[in-house]
């Protein structure tokens, strides 16, 4: 967990792609690294999303996990497809161990103060906080630090550009996971040099 916490320690942003087309995968890989975000979530919520994962892994600089991992399945092709880490909007046991078997470093989803608690008993101290604006927000990361001190977050979920600095503050956030750097019409008309001014503004948010 702690070359988890590293790695989400090196950006201000964890774009969240979902990608629908493989062609597009080096491109914006490109732009995102070109701009500092270098640590990126492909969801698996495409069928072209494993083999994106594939492309993007071979952007020099680009550190390539796969989201919206679920099942044990997920975890095996993740891992197959060179990802370097797996990000799930909860956790259970089972796939806490999976991915542990797999060697596969997970950022599991946790929302409330009990499923920290529960996660924590696992051995996993780096999580994210998903439905982020929905669970509570900047609100609730502060009510958590109290009693959690030692956990750290990447909060996901309904932050925007406006909102990511108030959550960046926080001492128990290391990073946001946001999709607003890769807005779909801009990733649809091929505009890479947007999206690059985009996540220099993005990685310009850390302190």
């Amino acid at each position: 967990m702690f070359a988890l916490r590293e790695l989400c320690q090196q950006v201000a942003v964890i774009p969240v792609l979902v990608v629908k087309e493989s062609q597009q995968a080096q491109p914006l890989a490109e732009a995102l690294v070109a701009g500092g975000l270098t640590v990126l979530e492909v969801t698996l919520r495409t069928p072209a999303a494993l083999e994106v994962i594939r492309l993007m892994s071979e952007v020099p600089g680009s550190q390539v996990g796969a989201g919206t991992v679920l099942t044990l399945a997920d975890v095996k092709a993740a891992k197959a497809a060179g990802a370097q880490f797996a990000v799930s909007p909860g956790a259970t046991a089972d796939l806490v161990k999976a991915a542990a078997d797999e060697g596969l470093p997970l950022l599991p989803g946790a929302a409330t103060a009990s499923e920290v608690m529960s996660l924590l008993e696992l051995g996993v101290d780096t999580l994210k906080f998903f439905p982020a604006e929905a669970a509570g927000g900047v609100a609730m990361l502060k009510s958590l630090y109290g009693p959690l001190p030692k956990v750290r977050f990447c909060p996901t979920g309904g932050i925007t550009e406006q909102t990511a600095a108030n959550y960046l503050a926080l001492p128990n956030v290391m990073c946001v996971g946001g999709s607003w750097v890769t807005p779909d019409h801009l990733v649809q008309a091929g505009n890479w040099s947007a999206i690059q001014a985009l996540a220099q503004a993005a990685q310009a948010l850390k302190v």
